[in-house]
């Protein structure tokens, strides 16, 4: 029967350039039920909700809510009809407060004037109700991410919106971070609220979720109950075929030292105080050296100095045995440095070009790609054509896809392509698999690990807990903008990382179980 479905999406079809996107798919959302939607990089989830968000018109299908057929021609209609959605990067003004991100387009004004009070009273009255805390007078550019995506949550409940949207809400959240995500997500479910949830994170849904619809490559694959299933069964709905959850590596064999930091200490942007304080470590040949720790500790900055992006105030790098510490970003790629960047919108790709131009950004300026200074389309094409094959990174127009229209996996995946493929001796890997589906996440870290045994360094950042234990060969944990730990990964448990990543514990000055 029908009724029971507060919103049903029968049939839709929606197509781009060289690729359906959605190939009539039906989707059915109880009222209450947090529904997960789970698929790999491009499968087409973030396209079916932009759909129901009104941000894309489908060429099929139709929409249902509560039996009644709507039209949802543009986000207003969908918050007309209280659907809200959170999306992956989010869309706040960065220069705004809080509170004013949140009444934007629905500001209340009394003959005009714009009326703040009593906003403010809401905004405070639903994050105390859902235990949202978030300073409604704070910058959105001076707080976390995980703040920022409560904002987001704050502007739909604002917003008075039934039907809840995330699209892969956990992709950059510590920890932490996603243990409250969750606990709220219960919250609201339990108000009434009906969630749809896109992740790829089966341990979420596992958590969280009462059902789970599966897309692959465009198609509907199936709904399941999420009591009477599990991980490895979804993970074989979502790719076809069985992934293998550990990391397949030998013990390393470590050479000699590529990477060289000695005290060095890069100054913060947002308080007085140094972001990272007298850092000093090696990473080697033939190693995966992971920095982890709590998403604001001062790893941003540390790798914005390593790379380049920044400048350090004291300290200094080494790079085979060569001073790289005043360098810039290309003398660093050319000395042998490859980058893997936090953010992939800011620093890894340009959005508006094509895929071939953005796989060559370190290299068009090599003889192969270049003739007296004039660009050479026909081997740039050619080589994106090799790359696309060989990292299987799916666009629906091939090489002159622009970036921009690409998933967020596949415009990782481009990243990762372009900076293993550069043959660096030191590979810096930051949030590599963020945001990507089980299968990416299983090939990029045997990507990782071939780079290691083929005797490059490695420096690994990241936040992914499984990651770092299943990654690594040594791990130095950050907090503060200081190094406090270093762990084997053989000889310690999660917890015990979690206690040195919350600053409880250190071992600084006598190394536990680390090969030194």
């Amino acid at each position: 029967m029908a009724e029971n479905y507060v919103v049903e999406m029968l049939n839709i079809t929606k197509v781009f350039p060289g690729i359906v996107a959605n190939d009539n798919i039906t989707l059915q959302l109880r009222r209450g039920e947090i529904h997960a939607l789970l698929g790999e990089n491009g499968a087409g989830k973030s396209t079916l909700m932009s759909v129901l968000f009104g941000l894309y018109q489908p060429e099929g299908g139709e929409i249902h809510m509560d039996g009644k057929r709507v039209e949802i021609r543009d986000p207003n209609d969908a918050n007309a009809l209280h659907i809200g959605m959170v999306h992956q990067h989010f869309k706040l003004v960065e220069c705004f407060t809080v509170l004013d991100n949140i009444i934007l387009g629905v500001e209340p004004n009394k003959l005009g004037f714009l009326q703040k009070k009593e906003a403010r009273k809401k905004v405070v009255a639903l994050s105390e109700k859902y235990g949202l805390l978030v300073d409604p007078d704070a910058l959105v550019e001076d707080i976390t991410v995980g703040m920022q995506q409560r904002t987001e949550i704050l502007k739909m409940l604002y917003r008075e919106n039934e039907i809840l949207i995330f699209d892969e809400p956990t992709a950059v959240l510590t920890p932490q971070e996603i243990g409250e995500l969750m606990q709220i997500m219960k919250n609201l479910a339990a108000e009434g609220k009906s969630i749809l949830f896109i992740t790829h994170k089966l341990n979420e849904i596992m958590e969280v979720c009462d059902r789970c619809s599966v897309l692959r490559k465009g198609k509907y694959i199936g709904t399941v109950d999420i009591a009477g299933t599990t991980k490895e069964e979804l993970s074989r709905m979502m790719v076809g075929r069985d992934v293998k959850f550990a990391v397949d590596k030998a013990p390393a064999q470590p050479g000699e030292t590529v990477l060289k930091v000695s005290g060095l200490t890069v100054p913060s942007k947002v308080h007085h105080n140094n972001a990272v304080k007298d850092v000093s470590f090696e990473v080697r040949r033939g190693e995966i050296v992971c920095i982890a720790g709590i998403d604001g500790n001062g790893q941003t900055e540390f790798v914005y100095a390593l790379s380049g992006l920044e400048k350090a105030s004291a300290g200094k790098i080494e790079l085979c045995g060569k001073d790289v510490t005043h360098s810039s970003v290309r003398q660093r790629s050319r000395a042998g440095m490859s980058h893997i960047p936090e953010d992939r919108h800011k620093h890894g790709l340009v959005l508006d070009f094509p895929l071939e131009d953005n796989l060559v950004l370190q290299r068009y300026m090599e003889p192969r790609f270049q003739k007296s200074g004039f660009i050479q389309r026909e081997p740039i094409r050619a080589y994106a054509e090799e790359m696309i094959g060989k990292f299987d990174i799916r666009s629906g127009q091939g090489p002159v896809t622009p970036v921009r229209s690409m998933s967020g996996g596949n415009q990782q995946k481009a990243i990762i392509a372009r900076e293993i493929d550069l043959n660096a001796d030191l590979l810096v890997a930051v949030q590599p698999t963020r945001g990507l589906d089980v299968g990416a996440i299983e090939y990029i870290h045997s990507q990782i690990v071939q780079q290691r045994d083929l005797g490059k360094a490695v420096l690994l950042v990241s936040l992914e807990l499984d990651e770092v234990m299943n990654l690594s060969d040594r791990i130095l944990v950050m907090y503060e903008g200081e190094i406090v730990g270093e762990l084997d990964p053989k000889q310690t448990t999660v917890e015990e990382l979690g206690l040195y990543m919350a600053g409880a514990k250190r071992n600084v000055g006598r190394k536990e179980g680390a090969a030194s």
